[in-house]
């Protein structure tokens, strides 16, 4: 089932129930936009609460598109969650970080070898089709309840369990050293850090995720998402 995503960000029922397209700036967790929109939403129908869901998170530093539910439609989240997605990465070679990206500590830093795209689309053949993955120790996954990044900041030891990912296609866009561009199309619990780690270990010089857009989610484009700024000048004033 394809719900419709909100196109009147002024003349829409939230309370009863919307999909918005919300284009994620950098620097906001995506909590930061569910809690930025149930806000105004709280104060434009004058209630305690309302019910504000995503689904997908992106990091931080990511930015691009992220599935919000209001309402009632809260409960269609779950369909929602299993959507392939195509994103648009940036690798760098040359830094391993211990987050995987480039908010992380700087663990090894190595000269990086000459490559051509061709040598490079050898190696991404190994990240194509189902295989298994481990995700990044700094993630959302739960172990015990608690989240890994969790348990890594306070210091302990986090060994994350490999997980079954399909990856539906790669595509390098553009590399010149050091920085790799790729488009992904991948399913649904696929981490774009850990290929950047993981191809990084493999060429043997280290490589960490320094920028993601997500393009799209599903049946829904980026193109049809609404900024936060724009989101918030559209609806009404309480």
């Amino acid at each position: 089932m394809t719900l419709p995503f909100v196109s009147d960000p002024g003349h829409t029922d939230y309370l009863s129930g919307a999909l918005l397209l919300i284009n994620k700036p950098q620097g906001w967790t995506s909590f930061d936009v569910v809690n930025k929109i149930r806000g105004r939403l709280r104060h434009l129908y004058k209630v305690k609460n309302i019910k504000v869901g995503h689904s997908g998170t992106l990091d931080p530093m990511a930015t691009g598109l992220l599935l919000i539910c209001t309402g009632k439609w809260t409960r269609e989240l779950h369909h929602l969650t299993g959507l392939d997605k195509t994103y648009t990465a940036r690798i760098t070679f040359g830094q391993t970080t211990d987050t995987y990206d480039a908010e992380g500590k700087i663990l090894v830093e190595a000269p990086v070898p000459t490559l051509s795209k061709e040598y490079i689309e050898e190696y991404l053949k190994a990240y194509t089709g189902s295989f298994e993955q481990y995700p990044p120790a700094y993630s959302a996954i739960k172990k015990d309840g608690k989240p890994l990044y969790a348990l890594a900041r306070e210091g302990k030891e986090v060994k994350p369990e490999p997980r079954k990912v399909h990856v539906f296609g790669i595509q390098i866009l553009e590399y010149t050293a050091p920085q790799l561009h790729l488009h992904i199309h991948c399913g649904s619990g696929f981490y774009v850090r850990s290929l950047a780690h993981d191809l990084g270990q493999t060429i043997g010089c280290g490589a960490h995720l320094s920028a993601l857009i997500r393009n799209s989610v599903g049946p829904y484009a980026l193109e049809h998402a609404w900024s936060v700024e724009g989101w918030l000048e559209a609806i009404p004033k309480p």
